[in-house]
């Protein structure tokens, strides 16, 4: 089963290079790394370049225009696609979501359309994060899963894998989220069209190195995006609207 392993990056120099050999690592047949970098100012792109010179399974998208992490996890999926991709990864490059948790995923895709990495379920944890970080996930959780009827525990999960067709059917060219309301509306997206979803137990840890891209503002134009994906749907029109001019 040819696999990606799919990862947005910005920023994430000193993270990256250690990610993608942590990867190489576990040694799965026909497994391909796509780094998909914003033109990080800080060098990211040449650090992955360097590592696809000695490695010809990993790739670089560099992408210098319609910038965001909406837009880059689905300009990485489409990239999957068009390479022949049957299952893909999806994951943060600051090793919050740990390489380890891969065969347990690839292994949980047998009899799922899409496997979450999540905390919250049965021997899941979230390290080294504060207590008033640890209440906005849980609350936006609960907004998220009570708005849009999901049945998932870490509706904010990132760590994710796929069977190519949950990625084809959910049309990600009419996917409307820039930011990280990307992971929402993928979630949605894929209940919508009634594709099987499991969870299963990861270990989150706060990153050690660089900054996180997440804020307040960010948060509160995720949730918003939230209610735009219910409207959409109400009105028919979740699976037929394209264009970044709906993203608030």
């Amino acid at each position: 089963m040819k696999t990606y392993v799919m990862i947005p990056t910005y920023n994430e120099r000193e993270n990256i290079g250690k990610l993608i050999l942590e990867i190489l690592h576990l040694e799965i047949p026909d497994l391909h790394v796509v780094v998909v970098d914003d033109n990080s100012p800080d060098g990211t792109a040449g650090e992955v370049k360097k590592y696809a010179t000695m490695h010809p399974e990993v790739e670089l998208l560099l992408r210098t225009t319609n910038r965001g992490r909406g837009s880059a996890g689905v300009a990485g999926f489409q990239y999957t696609l068009d390479h022949g991709a049957e299952c893909v990864v999806e994951m943060d490059a600051d090793f919050s979501h740990h390489p380890r948790y891969i065969p347990d995923m690839l292994n949980a895709i047998q009899n799922a359309d899409l496997v979450i990495g999540s905390r919250f379920v049965s021997g899941g944890r979230d390290v080294n994060r504060g207590i008033v970080r640890r209440l906005v996930t849980f609350l936006a959780g609960v907004y998220v899963r009570i708005l849009l009827g999901l049945k998932i525990n870490d509706v904010s999960s990132g760590y994710r894998c796929f069977r190519r067709k949950v990625l084809e059917d959910i049309q990600l060219d009419s996917m409307i989220s820039t930011g990280p309301s990307i992971v929402s509306e993928v979630f949605y997206k894929a209940h919508v069209k009634g594709f099987s979803i499991r969870e299963i137990p990861i270990e989150f840890e706060d990153r050690i190195h660089g900054e996180t891209k997440l804020n307040y503002k960010v948060l509160l134009k995720t949730l918003l995006m939230v209610l735009k994906f219910k409207r959409l749907h109400k009105k028919g029109l979740l699976f037929k609207t394209s264009g970044k001019s709906l993203e608030i």
